[in-house]
């Protein structure tokens, strides 16, 4: 098997607006980008995935797009964009932008368009229907069969109203959204992650959903769930709720004809779908090249090893039934989740855990997505002003909570900024000085800063501190650089049955690497003289070892502790 370049790299995503502030305004834009490209390089990634750049009235933070060609005024110009792309490319970074296809912004010229009568060109460019034809819920923010007065008619939405759904049935639509695709090709972007491309269809019945109650309740149903009976409810009550508005014939199709659309571009660009379901991967060959494997960040509090050998095994032979090919594709987080280091901390070993979650990203078989913050311990911040929150789903929301629930406003406002995006979405912490060097002192930031800025938690401290999570972070991604078997190996689970530690083989013809992740506070000695090697030459240990070569018969782990060695 011939590797590519897609499949050997860390990837590492910038939200543009949050990443770095090159203009002095309080918002991320492309200057900054520039400018930190170097740090980018120093930390030892190998791509970077650019949340959406492209202008936007920012209902949705970009993910409603209303120019598929342009640049936000924000976050520059094209040609800002196109200087980005070179000195990325010119310093072996590749780049790969978000396709936001499902739908659009209600401010782009099409929308308008398409609104402004029952006849004009535009007019079945988005989904019509004289009257809700069902009670189908927006996943955002209640009904989603909006009113349009112009042509007095409603219009389909799966996200927020601000986002109408494109009428994908419609060729014109399709070879609309090819001739954006191709621009940016042609422009020498490396790929795409594709933004919920579950919900490009809907089912032609348009038949109802059967839940008594809409999208308020089932959030607050989601909000206090605790039991595990609880939640599994609620998982139910989301598949009820919305089964009828995803992953419904025709996106095959679709996604065949974009990948044909890659493969005429030189340089192996890279599809990725933000979805789990590997089924998009068509037969391996003809759909897209990796979709994210989501189900290994639901764990129910802090990662453990017997959670990673169950997704593991699972997911890989869900992909083996696509090709012996199939690649995976692991994350731990990003913009719509919490940050890792609060989602899988304990409270008590937060920083430990933190460490070892990289280091199970870097030693999986797949390509790793990292978040930018994550190298640093960016922890979520929860805003309880609600005037200060601009994920537009969580006001909504707190207005629901209040009115239609009838919750006191001081715990609606404190829900509402734990269930925001914006906790995982705030600036980036470059120094220990105001606006954590984001933006001058005197510049009111886009979103607040996190003030634990001020407690090492900034990119200056740490570069510094030669133990700090940063270092952690550049000398494993080495490690993993100069390691073949932890990048093309085959990958063999070992020891089982012990839930205190987990333990990777990971084997090229010309390497086997030993991956042992300690999950336990702990010391402990490991046998591992069943292998058929004798020593183990450490390549890589978090707790300080006197001495370079390890008798497998007794390695002696430590707390939590991060030990990856070649075998020989």
């Amino acid at each position: 098997m011939a590797f590519t370049w897609w499949q050997k790299a860390v990837f590492y995503q910038i939200y543009p607006r949050s990443f770095a502030d090159g203009n002095g305004d309080g918002i991320g834009d492309f200057k900054g980008m520039i400018e930190k490209l170097d740090y980018l390089k120093d930390l030892g990634v190998d791509a970077l995935w650019l949340s959406p750049h492209f202008p936007s009235p920012n209902w949705d933070c970009g993910y409603d797009v209303s120019d598929y060609c342009g640049v936000a005024p924000e976050y520059g110009s094209l040609e800002d964009f196109k200087t980005f792309m070179h000195e990325a490319h010119s310093r072996d970074l590749k780049v790969i932008l978000d396709l936001v296809a499902n739908h659009t912004s209600d401010e782009h010229p099409w929308f308008i368009e398409s609104k402004s009568s029952r006849d004009n060109p535009k007019a079945d460019w988005y989904v019509w229907a004289d009257t809700p034809p069902n009670n189908w819920q927006s996943c955002f923010d209640g009904d989603a069969w909006t009113y349009s007065p112009e042509r007095n008619q409603y219009y389909y939405h799966y996200f927020m109203r601000q986002q109408p759904d494109l009428n994908w049935h419609n060729p014109a639509v399709e070879q609309a959204m090819w001739d954006a695709v191709r621009f940016w090709l042609d422009l020498g972007v490396d790929g795409y992650r594709l933004d919920a491309i579950g919900t490009i269809f809907e089912d032609p019945a348009l038949t109802p959903h059967s839940l008594p109650f809409g999208l308020a309740t089932l959030r607050h149903k989601s909000d206090i769930a605790s039991t595990p009976e609880e939640k599994k409810a609620v998982s139910e009550y989301w598949e009820e709720m919305f089964k009828y508005q995803h992953s419904q014939p025709g996106v095959h199709e679709l996604m065949k004809k974009l990948r044909s659309i890659l493969d005429e571009y030189p340089g192996d660009r890279v599809l990725v779908a933000e979805d789990d379901n590997v089924e998009y991967m068509g037969n391996g060959s003809d759909e897209l090249h990796m979709v994210f494997n989501f189900p290994l960040m639901r764990s129910d509090g802090p990662l453990s090893p017997e959670w990673v050998r169950a997704n593991q095994h699972a997911r890989q032979a869900e992909l083996a039934k696509i090709s012996a090919d199939a690649w995976a594709c692991n994350p731990l987080g990003n913009h719509d989740s919490q940050r890792v280091y609060t989602r899988f901390g304990d409270g008590t070993h937060d920083a430990e855990r933190a460490r070892l979650s990289l280091a199970l990203l870097l030693s999986l078989r797949g390509t790793p997505f990292l978040y930018n913050g994550e190298e640093i311990g960016m922890t979520d911040l929860i805003i309880t002003d609600p005037a200060k929150l601009r994920d537009t789903i969580a006001p909504w929301y707190y207005e629901r909570m209040i009115h239609e629930l009838g919750i006191d406003p001081q715990e609606a406002a404190r829900r509402a900024g734990a269930f925001s995006r914006d906790r995982n979405r705030t600036p980036t912490q470059w120094s220990n000085t105001a606006n954590a060097g984001f933006s001058p002192a005197d510049v009111q930031t886009w979103l607040p800063v996190n003030p634990n800025y001020a407690d090492g938690i900034n990119v200056r401290d740490q570069q510094s501190d030669p133990i700090s999570l940063l270092n952690f972070y550049k000398r494993l991604l080495r490690v993993r650089k100069n390691s073949p078997a932890l990048i093309e190996g085959e990958q063999t689970f070992l020891h089982e049955d012990n839930n205190e530690y987990l333990t990777i083989l990971r084997q090229t013809a010309n390497q086997t690497v030993l991956v042992v992740l300690s999950f336990s506070k702990n010391r402990q000695a490991l046998d591992f003289s069943d292998l058929p090697y004798k020593n183990a030459h450490t390549l890589f240990s978090s707790a300080g070892r006197s001495k370079s070569e390890e008798n497998l018969k007794e390695i002696h782990l430590g707390a939590f502790e991060v030990f990856i060695a070649e075998l020989h």
